[in-house]
C-alpha cells in the first residue's frame, strides 16, 4: 500500500480578504490540491481552518522527503489564470510557506507512513537557545512529546526542522482526534508532569501565534 506520509512536510498558512475567500477556497479544493497530488512524492494533503490562533487557512502536504519541492515536476508546473488571480502569494496575508524535515521520530515507521490526515492539528513553531539546542531537542523528543502522546485523543506527535530560508527553526505537529484534545485536564496535566519541563520551555521562543489549533475542512 502506498505511503500516506514521508519525512517531509509543507505547511502553507495565510489569511485572505473576506470578499475573495469563496473563490480562494474553490480554487484550492478543485484545482490546486488535486494538481499537487499528481506530483511524484506528494503523498497526501488536506486543508484546515484555525480555531485557536492563526493564520486562518492552512494547507498541509505530506511529502516523501523535503526534496520533492526542488523537483522539476514541482517547480516547473504551469500556473493557471485562476491560480494567478487567487493563489496565496497573490491575495494571501500573513503568509507562511515552510518546508520541513522530520526529526521525531528519527525514522519513518510503518504506523506513521500509513496514517491519514488528522481531524485536527496543534502546531507549535519555535526557536531554541543555541547553547541549549542539543539538550532541549533531546528533552522535546524523549519527554515532552512522548508524554503528550499519552493523552486520550492524541494520535501522534512529530517534530520538524525547517528547510532554510524558512523560520523559525523548529515545529511540532500534534495530530488530534478533535480540536478539544489540548484543552482537556489530561493534556494540562502533562505540561509540568516532568520537573525539567519549566526550565526546558524557558529555552524556546515561540513564533507569533504559536501554538495554534486547526480543524480539517477539506481532503480530496
Amino acid at each position: 500500500m502506498p505511503n500516506k506520509k514521508g519525512t517531509g512536510l509543507l505547511l502553507v498558512f495565510c489569511d485572505v480578504p473576506a470578499d475573495k475567500e469563496a473563490d480562494f477556497n474553490k480554487w484550492y479544493n478543485e484545482e490546486h490540491i488535486p494538481e499537487l497530488l499528481t506530483i511524484p512524492g506528494v503523498l497526501n494533503a488536506a486543508r484546515y481552518e484555525a480555531v485557536k490562533s492563526g493564520p486562518k487557512h492552512l494547507a498541509c502536504y505530506e511529502l516523501e522527503s523535503p526534496a520533492v519541492i526542488q523537483s522539476s515536476a514541482w517547480k516547473d508546473r504551469p500556473r493557471s489564470a485562476w491560480a494567478q488571480r487567487v493563489g496565496p502569494r497573490v491575495i494571501g496575508k500573513n503568509l507562511i510557506n515552510n518546508v520541513y524535515e522530520m526529526i521525531r521520530p528519527a525514522r519513518l515507521t510503518p504506523k506513521i507512513a500509513q496514517s491519514g490526515m488528522a481531524p485536527a492539528l496543534q502546531i507549535g513553531r519555535m526557536d531554541a537557545a543555541p547553547q541549549h539546542d542539543a539538550e532541549w531537542n533531546k528533552w522535546y523528543n524523549e519527554v515532552y512529546t512522548a508524554n503528550y502522546e499519552k493523552v486520550p485523543g492524541c494520535i501522534q506527535a512529530r517534530r520538524w526542522r525547517v528547510v532554510p530560508p524558512g523560520a523559525p527553526k523548529y515545529a511540532v505537529v500534534y495530530e488530534l482526534k478533535d480540536v478539544h484534545v489540548s484543552e482537556t485536564a489530561e493534556w494540562e496535566k502533562q505540561r509540568d508532569i516532568n520537573p525539567n519541563n519549566p526550565r526546558m520551555r524557558s529555552y524556546m521562543t515561540h513564533a507569533p501565534g504559536s501554538p495554534g489549533v486547526w480543524q480539517k475542512t477539506f481532503q480530496p
